[in-house]
C-alpha cells in the first residue's frame, strides 16, 4: 500500500534561537533573538519536527550573530533538542542587508522596514519555489506581505500575531525592493478603498500587520483572552482596522488563540544553572538552597526562610505595569519586614532607575536588588524565588508566568491576556487555582495580590507544600510545546481540508 506523503510545512520568521541539530549544517548553533518570538518560533519547530511533520524553516542570515552564537555553542555539549534531520530544511535568505547586524532590530524604522521588505523579497522568490510547501506558517508583521502572495497561489497561510508593533509602507517602495507586489496587490489592506494598482502605488499605504491578519486563511494570537480584547476594542493601542480585520476572521471561524509555552531548558529537574535541581516532591529543601544560592549572588541577606519576590520581564511602564511596583514598593517591604521579604530585579528597561533610586533611598540594598539581564541569574532566581511578579497591564501570552508555576514559584498577576489564561486565584481550602490575581490595574490592586502571597507563604509548611506539588505537576502537563504543537496540527488540518475563506 502507497505511503501516503506528509504536508510540507514552512515556517516563516524573522527570529529564532536554537533549532533541531542537522536542521542546516550547524542549525542548533545558531540564535538570532529580540525577544520571546525567537523562542517561541523555535521550540514550535523542534516539536513539530520531533512530532514527524515535514517542517522547513527559514529565517535571515545574520552571519555576524551566528559566527558569535557558533563560538560560544562549539564550546559546549548541546544536549537539548538535538534531533537528526537531513540538511536541507532550513533555509537562510542571503541578502549583504542581514550579514554585519549585531542585532534584529534598530531604532531606525525605515531601517527595519527595510529588512523586513528583503527578507519577504527572498523569502517569496527564493525560498518558497525551492521548498513548495503545502502550508505556509508566518509570524508577524515582518512577514506581512506574504500571505497576500500564499493565497494568490493557492497555498494556504496561517498568520500568528505575537505582538502589535507594525510599519506602513506603499506599493513603490516594495517594488523597489525586488518583489513583484503587482502580483498579489489586490490581497492587501489599504489605507483607503484601492481605486486600481497605478492609482495607489505611491499614495496608498498598506500596514504590514493588518496586511498579513487581511490576507491569511487562519489567524491566531498567542493567547484566547489577547484575541477577545483586540476584538472587544479593550486595549485603545490596537488600530481600528486590525481590530475589524480580527474580528472578521472570527466571525469566519479562522481566528484562535493558542497559547505559547516556555523552552524545555527551563526545568527544575535538569536545570544546570541552578544550585541544586529538584522536582515537585523535593521542591522544599531545594528551593531554600537555591534561594541561599541566589541570595549570596546578589548580595542580600542570608535568610533561606525569608519571603522572595521576582520580576522577570523588561522595566517597561507602556506594558508590564512596572510603574505600579514602584508605588507599593516601600509600603510592601515596610508592612512585611518583619518577615524579611526581599524583591529581586534581573531586568532591563527604562525603570531599572527608578528602582534603583527607591532602593537607595530607602537603603533597601540588603532587601531589594536591581540586576541587569542575565540568562543564568534568571534561572536560579525562578528556583531560588518564593513568587513572580507580573501585574501587566496588557500581555499577548507571557511565558515567565507558566516558568514560575513549573519551578514552585507561584505568579502575581493582574487579570489580562494570556495572564489571565493561565492564572487563577489560589484557593487552599479547594486545592484549586495556581497564583494569586488582581483584577484593577492600579497600585492598590497589586499591593493587594502580594498581600495574599505573604498570606500563603505564612501557612502551615505541609499546606504549601502540597498545593506548590500540585501546581508544579499541572503546570509540566499543561505549558509546553507538545500541547501547543498539537493545537498547531489541528489548525494545519483545518487549513488542508477545507478552502480558503
Amino acid at each position: 500500500m502507497k505511503q501516503e506523503k506528509k504536508p510540507r510545512i514552512l515556517i516563516v520568521t524573522p527570529e529564532a534561537t536554537y533549532l533541531p541539530d542537522h536542521l542546516g549544517s550547524i542549525s542548533d548553533c545558531l540564535s538570532a533573538k529580540a525577544g520571546g518570538l525567537a523562542d517561541v518560533a523555535a521550540s514550535l519547530i523542534c516539536e513539530l519536527f520531533r512530532q514527524g511533520v515535514d517542517v522547513h524553516a527559514t529565517i535571515p542570515n545574520y552571519k555576524a550573530m551566528y559566527e558569535e552564537c557558533l563560538a560560544v555553542h562549539l564550546q559546549k555539549n548541546q544536549k537539548n533538542m538535538r534531533y537528526v534531520l537531513t540538511g536541507d530544511r532550513l533555509h537562510l535568505a542571503e541578502d549583504r542587508i542581514f550579514f554585519h547586524r549585531d542585532r534584529i532590530y534598530s531604532g531606525n524604522g525605515d531601517d527595519n522596514l527595510s529588512l523586513a521588505l528583503v527578507f519577504q523579497r527572498e523569502v517569496i522568490n527564493n525560498i518558497i519555489p525551492r521548498v513548495a510547501p503545502d502550508l505556509i506558517h508566518c509570524h508577524d508583521w515582518m512577514i506581512g506581505l506574504i500571505p497576500a502572495m500564499a493565497r494568490k497561489t493557492g497555498i494556504p497561510c496561517l498568520f500568528t500575531v505575537h505582538n502589535i508593533h507594525s510599519m506602513k509602507t506603499t506599493l513603490n517602495v516594495i517594488e523597489e525592493r525586488g518583489i513583484d507586489v503587482a502580483s498579489f496587490w489586490d490581497g492587501l489592506y489599504y489605507e483607503r478603498r484601492p481605486q486600481g494598482y497605478e492609482e495607489s502605488r505611491y499614495g496608498n499605504s498598506v500596514e504590514l500587520l493588518t496586511c498579513g491578519v487581511f490576507a491569511a486563511n487562519y489567524v491566531n494570537t498567542v493567547s484566547p483572552t489577547f484575541l477577545k480584547e483586540m476584538v472587544s476594542g479593550r486595549h485603545a493601542f490596537v488600530n481600528p482596522p486590525l481590530r475589524q480585520e480580527l474580528a472578521n476572521k472570527l466571525d469566519a471561524g479562522c481566528a484562535f488563540g493558542i497559547l505559547n509555552a516556555p523552552n524545555a531548558t527551563f526545568d527544575p529537574a535538569t536545570d544546570a544553572a541552578i544550585a541544586r535541581t529538584y522536582s515537585p516532591e523535593t521542591h522544599p529543601s531545594a528551593k531554600r538552597e537555591n534561594k541561599t544560592a541566589l541570595q549570596i549572588k546578589l548580595g542580600l541577606n542570608q535568610d533561606a526562610n525569608a519571603p522572595v519576590f521576582f520580576w522577570p520581564s523588561r522595566l517597561d511602564p507602556t506594558q508590564k505595569g512596572c510603574q505600579l511596583l514602584a508605588e507599593v514598593l516601600f509600603p510592601v517591604v515596610s508592612s512585611h519586614g518583619r518577615h524579611g521579604l526581599q524583591i529581586l530585579f534581573i531586568a532591563d528597561g527604562p525603570y531599572r532607575q527608578v528602582f534603583q533610586e527607591i532602593s537607595a533611598i530607602h537603603d533597601l540594598k540588603r532587601v531589594v536588588d536591581v540586576h541587569p539581564y542575565d540568562e543564568k541569574l534568571e534561572h536560579l532566581a525562578y528556583a531560588g524565588a518564593d513568587f513572580v511578579l507580573m501585574p501587566s497591564k496588557f500581555e499577548p501570552c507571557g511565558l515567565s508566568q507558566m516558568i514560575g508555576q513549573i519551578y514552585g514559584t507561584l505568579p502575581v498577576v493582574h487579570k489580562t491576556g494570556g495572564l489571565r489564561d493561565t492564572v487563577s486565584h489560589l484557593n487552599v481550602d479547594t486545592g484549586s487555582g495556581n497564583g494569586f490575581v488582581f483584577e484593577s490595574f492600579d497600585s492598590n490592586g497589586l499591593f493587594w495580590a502580594m498581600g495574599q502571597a505573604m498570606m500563603f507563604f505564612m501557612l502551615a509548611e505541609q499546606v504549601k507544600q502540597k498545593n506548590i506539588e500540585r501546581i508544579m505537576r499541572r503546570s509540566v502537563e499543561t505549558f509546553n510545546y507538545r500541547v501547543t504543537a498539537d493545537a498547531y496540527f489541528e489548525l494545519y488540518r483545518q487549513m488542508l481540508g477545507t478552502p480558503a475563506v
